[in-house]
């Protein structure tokens, strides 16, 4: 799952990183306004982790600007703005959640998985497919009780997929997934993982088939 981290500090933002890709998020990484703009109008983000003290303008007004475009995304706001007219500003302009600086990495992992519950983007625990089933929180992957082995990317492709079974997703959306917005990767990049995905999930007769929508992109089909 790709989040939009929004923060100068570089040493936090490469300590956030480290710790929620084990927990399994690919976090790209937005150092102003202006870059999280951009990023937020061509990523495919389930969730943004927004500092308030962006070097370019208060990020109240990054907020404001996207709540305004109808961007319903889900909005957790880290910042070292502790007093409560702060918070309460921060929750009116549409944040979803309102966490203080020094934070425990626990405490926004499950901030994190709350509001993406309250916004329908991480419904339960586990997705399954056929007879695939795999566990959101640690990362597995099984088909009955034996588990199928997967690389990261091979990972969060497959949960791309399973969270939008039986619809196409797009060849763009998956590669912003895998490999974040200007991503150095070549043109056969995701064909690559997808073809890996695919025999594993084959062999293991999983009874989870990808499918290839030609000149779009890919689909999973979930069999009885």
């Amino acid at each position: 799952m790709r989040v939009l981290l929004i923060e100068d500090d570089r040493d936090l933002a490469q300590a956030l990183t480290a710790a929620l890709s084990p927990r399994g998020f690919a976090v790209d990484l937005a150092r102003s306004g202006d870059e999280a703009d951009a990023y937020l109008q061509h990523g495919d983000y389930a969730a943004i982790l927004l500092d308030l003290g962006l070097p370019d303008e208060d990020g109240l007004s990054l907020l404001h600007r996207l709540r305004g475009r109808g961007d319903t995304r889900p909005v957790l706001i880290l910042t070292a703005r502790g007093a409560i007219e702060a918070r309460i500003r921060g929750l009116n302009e549409g944040a979803d959640d309102y966490l203080v600086k020094p934070f425990d990495v626990d405490e926004l992992h499950a901030r994190l998985l709350a509001v993406l519950r309250r916004q329908g983007g991480y419904i339960g625990r586990s997705l399954t497919c056929g007879r695939l089933s795999f566990d959101l929180e640690t990362r597995l992957v099984r088909v009955a009780d034996a588990a199928i082995a997967l690389s990261v990317r091979e990972t969060e492709l497959l949960e791309l997929l399973l969270r939008r079974a039986g619809n196409v997703v797009p060849k763009r959306i998956a590669e912003d997934h895998l490999f974040g917005l200007g991503g150095d990767l070549g043109s056969n990049a995701v064909e690559v993982y997808v073809h890996r995905l695919r025999k594993k999930l084959d062999d293991a007769d999983s009874g989870a088939r990808i499918e290839t929508v030609r000149g779009v992109g890919y689909m999973i089909v979930c069999k009885p």
